[in-house]
């Protein structure tokens, strides 16, 4: 008997319904997406290094899902009650014909097993078949081969599926059950005659409020955004809360300030029906001023989560295309004193080492550069910058220019060979000149501005002005990113072997194929390894000695950049539905409550396309106002991350934000027009 109500009580309700069985589908259907990628990715053909970042992957969105099913359940319980509200009078009426409390418990734990199962099911599917696409997008970040690929279904993602989802409605259960408990039938009888008050701030108050909480927030976006040379964690802390407390007050202020401001514009207040619109708004945010503040910082996140995720991951790739032009790079040398320091690593050779174990580096290559660069005593950015520092420092956008690094020194011969391998510019340079390269976020354009007043320095022993007032964009030494901050080049004979330092080795195998060239690599890593590791274990001389490759850093590049695209895609969807449903499910609500007053306007003769203007306008507003200032927050954020990301992040962020727009019209603009639609269809019910 129970069952059959309960059918019936979910087909009479499905526009009720509708909202929260499409979040639950979303949320069951992204759940198990995420959790799946382990067993999607075992049939594809990846290298160990790439394995082994997927487990990471892996054993991260496991971690998530934890904080993803508290928000989910969150979202599940804020749902029930929009749900449980709108039926205030059915539960009387049931109490009215003798239906006890426990029994009612036990109609709603069935409707609540129904929805469960059915989104639990509906969702499951909906994920299977996603799955496999989220396969070839794993494949693609990961660049792998999916010749291997089969169709799989994950039971342990299935598991922990019906795990989560199972524990959370349980606890909707519960919480139904102990509401129905405590209901009185007067209060349910009377639960739609009560109207929410609309209690007027006094204008003054709230513009005072709202100037004020806008100068803190501008404060709180120009210290993380734009005075980064001063940032320290005390002040990101502080800028955080200021954020936070100052979005409160601004939806706490506009909630008074907006009903008195349109209201003094007569010629806008007094058209159509735009005075019961607007006072339906001001309602509307007058008593959602917390949930509105939480979406706002929820979307605020989503927002600076997908667009920066996908940035470091553009930046990973391009950074090793655009600054690993060799497939080897290697560099040694000898500790030559008692410090801890780098400093103190001076001189070495490669080829004494190798030569030491009969063998030569030269035969892994098939063309090479062999160098050292030098080093002067002491001659640090500091001293290159002189008095100029803070000046430059204070308006520099390069977390580098508040370092005192050391500079090191490449005569000129050398980087012209090492440019003419990567193929790139070579330059010139007379006796007594010197030229700056550079190519770490920020420096070149350091580096310009001291070179613009002629800088003169003097190393070993010799006087030297610059070639150029610019600095040149490279850098001798392969890496992920660009991260030169600073190599001074010189004339070959302004220096002598006495100041020589690190000894460098770049090349290019034997090889023009893949295969090839990782078969060639395995050989070259070997060699190196085996060398360095007998002078290391035999020899009375301490060293320091490290070698990178483009294959590696390229698998590290798409490992990261996976691994946080995958994050930021889970968080970013899963803080969107929650925002959506949660403004979708106050805003039905509240056209709920509304139906007697939408009936007494069209008694009053107000046509069907007015009310439907009308309650667009709510819907619209009611969605965009969090929306505007999570936008004004995250491009202060997003400034935060590139500076504060400034390895990772040298793209730009328009690609991502556009493809973030999408998602946020996809998702969030989907919320709002089933919000729209679903609250037409409620205040018609009494038409």
């Amino acid at each position: 008997m129970l069952f059959k109500i309960s059918l019936s009580n979910i087909r009479k309700s499905i526009k009720d319904y509708a909202v929260y069985f499409f979040t639950l589908i979303i949320g069951v259907a992204v759940f198990y997406i995420f959790n799946a990628i382990e067993t999607q990715t075992a049939f594809i053909r990846v290298n160990e290094t790439q394995r082994e970042l997927i487990k990471i992957l892996t054993t991260a969105i496991s971690g998530v899902s934890v904080f993803v099913a508290i928000v989910l359940g969150l979202l599940i319980v804020y749902a029930s009650r929009f749900l449980m509200k709108r039926r205030n009078k059915e539960f009387a009426l049931y109490m009215m014909l003798g239906m006890s409390k426990w029994k009612i418990s036990a109609l709603l734990l069935c409707e609540t097993v129904i929805i469960g199962i059915g989104s639990l099911i509906v969702g499951l599917l909906i994920g299977v078949s996603l799955s496999q696409v989220m396969s070839a997008v794993v494949a693609n970040l990961f660049e792998a081969d999916m010749n291997d690929y089969k169709f799989t279904v994950s039971g342990s993602a299935i598991t922990k599926t019906i795990l989560y989802f199972g524990i959370m409605y349980l606890v909707v259960m519960i919480r139904s059950g102990f509401v129905i408990s405590k209901c009185r039938l007067i209060t349910l009888m009377n639960s739609g005659k009560r109207s929410e008050k609309i209690t007027m701030k006094n204008p003054w108050l709230c513009v005072v409020v709202f100037l004020i909480s806008a100068a803190v927030l501008v404060w709180a976006y120009h210290t993380v955004g734009w005075d980064f040379e001063h940032l320290n964690e005390k002040k990101i802390g502080l800028a955080i809360l200021a954020g936070i407390v100052s979005t409160f007050f601004i939806f706490w202020s506009v909630s008074g300030m907006l009903l008195r401001v349109i209201m003094s514009a007569k010629g806008v207040y007094h058209r159509g029906l735009n005075s019961f619109t607007f006072r339906q708004i001001s309602s509307k945010i007058n008593t959602t001023i917390a949930s509105m503040t939480v979406i706002c910082l929820m979307l605020f996140v989503t927002i600076c989560t997908l667009s920066t995720a996908f940035t470091i991951r553009n930046s990973l790739n391009k950074g090793v295309e655009d600054n690993f032009p060799v497939d080897f790079y290697g560099r040694f040398s000898l500790h030559i004193n008692d410090s801890s320091d780098d400093s103190s690593y001076r001189t070495g050779d490669i080829d004494d080492v190798y030569a030491q174990q009969n063998m030569s580096i030269y035969d892994d290559f098939g063309e090479y550069r062999h160098f050292h660069d030098y080093v002067e005593s002491n001659f640090t950015f500091d001293t290159f910058a002189g008095d100029r520092k803070d000046e430059l420092t204070g308006s520099s956008m390069s977390i580098y220019a508040m370092m005192n690094f050391d500079i090191s020194f490449l005569k000129l011969s050398d980087y012209n060979a090492i440019m003419e391998l990567y193929g790139q510019k070579q330059i010139e340079l007379g006796d007594g000149e010197y030229a700056v390269s550079a190519n770490a976020s920020g420096m070149p354009e350091m580096y310009d501005k001291l070179l613009e007043d002629g800088t003169e320095i003097t190393v070993f022993g010799n006087a030297l002005k610059p070639r150029s007032k610019k600095c040149v964009i490279s850098s001798f030494y392969p890496d992920m990113n660009a991260s030169n901050t600073g190599t001074i080049i010189v004339p070959d004979n302004a220096v002598s072997e006495e100041y020589r330092g690190v000894d460098y080795f770049v090349g290019n195998y034997n090889a023009t194929d893949k295969k090839g060239r990782e078969a060639a690599e395995q050989t070259a890593i070997d060699h190196w390894t085996y060398v360095m590791h007998w002078y290391q274990s035999e020899t009375k001389y301490g060293s320091m000695q490290s070698i990178e490759t483009r294959i590696e850093a390229a698998n590290d590049a798409i490992g990261i950049g996976a691994v946080v695209t995958f994050l930021g895609l889970y968080i970013g969807f899963i803080f969107l539905v929650s925002c959506g449903a949660i403004l979708a499910l106050k805003e039905l609500s509240e056209s709920a409550d509304s139906i007697p007053r939408y009936t007494m306007l069209r008694k009053l003769g107000v046509e069907e396309k007015e009310i439907s203007r009308s309650i667009f306008l709510q819907s619209g507003i009611f969605f965009l106002l969090p929306l505007l200032l999570a936008c004004l927050h995250s491009y202060a954020g997003m400034r935060f991350a590139k500076i504060g990301l400034d390895l990772l992040v040298t793209e730009n962020y328009v690609k991502p934000v556009i493809f973030t727009a999408i998602v946020l019209i996809a998702i969030y603009g989907g919320y709002f027009l089933l919000t729209f639609l679903g609250s037409k269809a409620i205040t018609r019910e009494q038409k």
